[in-house]
């Protein structure tokens, strides 16, 4: 991987783990920094499932990518907040 497809991967990640984050109702406890690194690993991942079901490469703007992008992100987001509340208590 290049440069630019790392920080192509770090905006990405940005993005999806903010977009991620904002599904999810209610106050989540971790940093931006996680966020950064679930929306950075969701991206990862949910491209690899959208070429799977070979939907990465469509006409436009590959909305459904975004979509397994963005769920991905919502659950790590989740699960993390809900790890990290459990040691909290």
């Amino acid at each position: 991987m290049e440069i630019d497809g790392i920080i192509s991967a770090i905006v990405i990640g940005i993005v999806v783990g903010v977009l991620g984050r904002l599904v999810i109702p209610g106050r989540q406890r971790i940093g931006i920094l996680w966020t950064i690194l679930v929306g950075i690993v969701a991206a990862l991942i949910g491209s690899w499932i959208a070429t799977a079901f070979d939907v990465a490469d469509t006409d436009g703007v590959d909305w459904v990518e975004w979509l397994i992008q963005i769920g991905l992100a919502a659950l790590g987001v989740a699960a993390l907040d809900r790890s990290r509340s459990r040691t909290r208590r």
